[in-house]
């Protein structure tokens, strides 16, 4: 079993990443933890989500054991809407929890221009490798004019991917799984990890 410490008090994006894995992987190889609570997440403001995620892995990595684990993991990652000038980006998790699906709604209601992308950077440490490394993705749509939808977290009720007519939050998670950044950034990661320390071939697909 690989183990991988997920850097996150973040419950959704663990159960999310338990997800990506399972679809990822026909053989269920990864075990996924969220640090014990008495590590410290610490994060700094700053315009670029690599920063932000790269800061917040090597603070807490002074922390860790990082012997236990395979992989360490620090993701973040933001919803960019074009005409808001790439706002809330780095912070869209205050934004989130400031105003809402509503507040950013109404921050639109003017502008015709809807195009958005959703944007993650994991920042990761290979046990053995001396070294950190970054990986990201994106998923590009358009934002709706009304919140719908039940499933998935965050913005996910407002955000639309091209080629669907539906909110990540109607689609569902196997769909959202198949599309989303996160899976994007993190495939990115786990193909790095594989190709460095396994010589074992593992099926990867989202299909």
């Amino acid at each position: 079993m690989i183990k991988i410490l997920y850097i996150t008090r973040n419950m959704n994006k663990i159960r999310e990443i338990e997800k990506i894995l399972r679809k990822l992987f026909k053989e269920e190889i990864f075990s996924v933890e969220a640090p014990s609570s008495d590590i410290e997440i610490i994060e700094i403001q700053s315009d670029d989500l690599a920063d932000i995620a790269l800061y917040t892995l090597r603070k807490a990595l002074e922390k860790i054991d990082i012997e236990k684990w395979d992989i360490i993991m620090r993701e973040d990652s933001g919803l960019f809407i074009e005409a808001l000038n790439g706002f809330p980006g780095p912070y869209s998790s205050y934004v989130y929890k400031k105003i809402g699906l509503d507040g950013v709604l109404r921050l639109l209601e003017r502008h015709e221009n809807r195009r958005a992308f959703f944007k993650a950077v994991v920042a990761y440490k290979i046990k053995g490798v001396d070294a950190t490394f970054i990986s990201s993705g994106e998923v590009y749509g358009v934002i709706s004019r009304e919140a719908r939808g039940s499933e998935g977290f965050g913005f996910d009720p407002i955000f639309i991917p091209d080629g669907y007519d539906k909110t990540f939050a109607e689609l569902g998670e196997d769909i959202k799984i198949m599309l989303s950044h996160r899976t994007k950034a993190i495939l990115k990661a786990i193909d790095h990890y594989l190709k460095t320390v396994s010589n074992k071939l593992y099926h990867i697909s989202v299909e």
